[in-house]
């Protein structure tokens, strides 16, 4: 039995469901697992050249593996079955491949209507966060309950706890940045974003083999509270790193990368294999600054500061700088 882990370590949109896709295709996984998160959250696959964004459905169903969306995710049914339609018709085969969790929560028409009027964190207006509270308040409904999911329901102990073997790969959504403990409070989202959530999806912690951060070599966030420095330079690189929201359309505030906060991710969720996404994006833009210890480093050039991060970084991590948007 083993588990393979795929975290965003800063804020969202660091490119998880790229590396999530990769892992798929390229390991030889039993199934795929959505653990945290809603419909929120959006995953943008480059597959067989054409692309996709997912918001529900784990990464799996594109290479036949068996998905399944967690007890830690809320479930919209609007969303899950538009999402199921558009995959269907492109030719993604979804019979006998994609499960809900029978003890997953439900996000309700009155949880949308609630938080459309939400607007002094931010969020995507999609319904988590209620879901999540009538979930604590034990008032919630669970997927089980709805007669429309009732072909997609799995027990995960069953599946997961016999005789047979397990390779999972645990999808995460959102950043670490944005979990409701460890986050910017009270810019949060409203799931646990780290690795201890993996655990509470029926997923034994003994499974544990290689747990994927990752991060862009810079910074981005979504949300009500004010992330970006006034300063034009940042433009120029929301439009070379095409930072718009992937669900929502809304524009990327971006920043320098924080390497004080990558370490306290890194250590937290014990990664030891590190993805830093879009290395082409500063290139290209020509600046290569970082945040370290509360100060502004500027490094002459790519190399420098691919030098400067790994010599930050503990000797264990594996890190991949990567620079393709559809390929670690």
């Amino acid at each position: 039995m083993l588990a393979d882990v795929v975290l965003g370590i800063q804020h969202g949109d660091e490119a998880k469901g790229k590396v999530t896709h990769y892992l798929s295709k390229n390991k030889d996984y039993t199934h795929v697992l959505r653990f945290n998160g809603g419909c929120n959250a959006g995953h943008t696959i480059y597959h067989e050249g054409r692309k996709f964004v997912t918001h529900h459905i784990p990464a799996g169903v594109f290479y036949g593996i068996k998905s399944i969306i967690g007890p830690g995710c809320v479930i919209s049914p609007k969303h899950f079955f538009e999402e199921v339609k558009e995959l269907q018709e492109a030719g993604i085969q979804l019979h006998g491949k994609l499960f809900i969790a029978k003890n997953a929560h439900v996000i309700t028409e009155n949880h949308l209507v609630e938080e459309k009027m939400e607007s002094k964190i931010g969020t995507t207006r999609r319904g988590n966060g209620p879901a999540y509270r009538d979930k604590y308040a034990r008032k919630g409904i669970r997927a089980s309950e709805v007669s429309a999911l009732n072909s997609y329901m799995i027990d995960l102990y069953e599946e997961f706890h016999n005789d047979k073997t397990i390779k999972v790969l645990c999808e995460g959504a959102q950043g670490f940045g944005l979990d409701v403990d460890w986050g910017d409070y009270p810019y949060v989202t409203s799931s646990h974003c780290g690795l201890g959530s993996v655990f509470l999806n029926a997923v034994d912690p003994r499974w544990l083999r290689d747990v994927w951060g990752v991060a862009k070599i810079y910074e981005t966030y979504v949300g009500a509270k004010s992330f970006e420095p006034d300063e034009p330079v940042f433009q120029a690189l929301r439009d070379l790193g095409e930072e718009y929201g992937a669900t929502t359309g809304r524009p990327r505030q971006c920043n320098w990368l924080n390497l004080n906060e990558l370490q306290k991710s890194i250590t937290l969720n014990s990664v030891n294999k590190l993805v830093i996404n879009k290395m082409d994006v500063v290139r290209e833009l020509g600046q290569f600054k970082l945040y370290h210890d509360e100060k502004l480093v500027d490094l002459e050039g790519e190399k420098e500061m691919c030098d400067y991060i790994t010599a930050q970084l503990p000797n264990n991590i594996e890190i991949f700088f990567s620079e393709d948007k559809n390929r670690i």
